[in-house]
């Protein structure tokens, strides 16, 4: 194996930065921290997207926390999903205590705790920002793929679309568009008129649409979809220097995988169609953090998981980096994974033939080194210790390092219920988007529609002064029916002929 001088001018010579970047840890050596190299990330690649992976207890979640307190030191606004509920303590500073006075003395680097400023953001029953898009706004073509239609059924939204639009009826919410689905398929005005100029539509595949909406909405869905709808322009606050770190409080959505999918696949096409285009170079305007990122692609259909993979491609030049935090590499598709330039990766177990397999085909994603056999160090890495990769300030890959990770200078528990409700209650962005809006939309104006033609029917007068006949309910058809006549006589018949045998006579023929 090289020694610890070779180790050092070349690691030193890789991971120099010359600009603006931020310092995750020292490089280890036989199993010494070695101050002397610095494992720092240029901020200009961090749109170049990455992972952090690991198994349960390993410290993803910790680095996740340094990695976007550095990005708030700089100015750099991020997004977090907390699906476990520890990221809260981000709002809180650190403890200076024993454990972080040894592990900074390794280093060499100074400890300075703060609290940085953060928003809380929920999706669901969670305190926060409330955060809403409407149907329009995801269109027609994001909205089939969320909802799993194939391409017929996909035409057959689009055209929806166009005739809500041709007819001036807003879709905000799912009842907007359950509604005008029974309108075109149940009202005859409503059939006549999407006949007339789109072209007839199998009743069929109306209501395969209206199955998958509905199975939507039991993921809980109904709530997200409605106005107020959330600007992402606000994730990108910053207070006295430091960006915003905005906590998505995810806790209750493991259950439910079709809503976090559907969400973050608004968000990021919210964001690449609101965004300016800024290129590869410079600092980044913001980072997405996915926690559990195994939810956003568990159970996704193959084109939603190409809607994801082209977004990730387009979205870094929009100065925006996604990184994804997963317990092994192969829960990201390998079209995504492919597209990541920085990989922390914390220990991972070989407990199983599968768990073995995951490990190997992780180390041959890394980039080969003769300072460490990768294969077996993987497996004995410490907590806060991790193999690091990235891209340098020319884009190249760095090579492999153990890394000694920083700790986090915020707290590193949950915050109090208490610390929350004050963090909640001061925040601006909360009070704007507490309130559902419910403006006129399709659902009020074909229901008014519908309901006027009932009530018109019911009290026009027929031809000579009569009040109509009501339609015959299906009691009254069922009765009426040929079939029904005819088992009644028989009936009848059989009881006369019981009825003269009791009385000891005979019917005459």
């Amino acid at each position: 194996m090289a020694d610890k001088g070779k180790f050092i001018q070349e690691l030193t010579a890789r991971y120099q930065c010359s600009g603006e970047h931020i310092v995750l840890g020292k490089g280890i050596f036989n199993g010494e921290v070695v101050p002397e190299v610095d494992v720092c990330i240029p901020l200009s690649t961090v749109n170049r997207h990455g992972l952090i992976a690991g198994a349960t207890g390993t410290g993803k979640t910790k680095t996740l926390q340094v990695f976007v307190e550095q990005l708030s030191r700089n100015g750099i606004p991020s997004m977090v999903m907390d699906i476990k509920g520890d990221l809260s303590g981000l709002g809180a500073a650190g403890e200076n205590n024993a454990k972080i006075q040894e592990r900074y003395a390794k280093t060499q680097l100074p400890y300075s705790p703060q609290a940085f400023p953060v928003e809380f953001m929920s999706i669901s029953d969670e305190k926060g920002v409330r955060l809403r898009a409407t149907v329009t706004e995801f269109g027609p073509v994001l909205l089939s793929k969320i909802l799993g239609l194939n391409d017929t059924q996909s035409s057959i939204m689009s055209i929806i679309f166009k005739y809500c639009d041709d007819k001036a009826l807003p879709l905000l919410d799912l009842d907007d568009l359950k509604k005008v689905l029974q309108y075109v398929t149940d009202d005859p005005q409503g059939k006549s008129e999407l006949s007339s100029n789109y072209g007839s539509i199998a009743s069929a595949s109306l209501g395969t649409i209206l199955r998958s909406i509905v199975a939507l909405e039991q993921q809980g869905a109904k709530e997200f979809f409605g106005e107020l709808s959330f600007e992402v322009e606000d994730l990108l606050q910053t207070r006295n220097g430091l960006g915003v770190i905005n906590i998505l409080r995810v806790t209750d959505l493991q259950s439910r995988p079709q809503l976090f999918s559907t969400f973050m696949l608004s968000l990021l096409a919210e964001i690449y169609d609101k965004f300016p285009e800024v290129g590869d170079k410079g600092r980044p305007k913001f980072a997405l953090f996915i926690d559990e990122a195994h939810l956003l692609f568990k159970e996704a259909p193959k084109a939603l998981l190409n809607q994801i993979e082209t977004i990730v491609k387009l979205i870094r030049s929009k100065g925006v980096g996604i990184y994804f935090i997963t317990q092994v590499p192969g829960d990201v598709p390998d079209g995504v994974l492919s597209q990541l330039g920085l990989k922390i990766q914390h220990a991972l177990r070989g407990f199983t033939a599968k768990d073995k397999k995951e490990i190997d085909k992780a180390v041959e994603n890394y980039p080969t080194t003769e300072f460490y056999k990768a294969s077996e160090l993987i497996q004995n890495l410490g907590i806060g210790e991790a193999f690091v990769t990235a891209l340098d300030e020319k884009g190249i890959p760095t090579p492999l390092v153990d890394t000694f990770l920083i700790s986090p200078e915020s707290r590193m528990d949950i915050l109090t219920p208490q610390e929350i409700d004050n963090l909640v209650g001061s925040s601006s962005l909360v009070q704007r988007y507490k309130d559902a809006i419910n403006r006129e939309s399709a659902y009020e104006i074909l229901s008014n529609r519908m309901n006027q033609v009932v009530q018109n029917q019911q009290q026009a007068p027929s031809s000579n002064g009569r009040q109509p006949k009501p339609e015959p309910g299906m009691f009254d058809q069922v009765l009426k029916s040929p079939l029904a006549k005819s088992v009644g006589n028989t009936i009848v018949r059989e009881g006369m002929n019981m009825l003269f045998g009791m009385l000891g006579l005979k019917k005459r023929r």
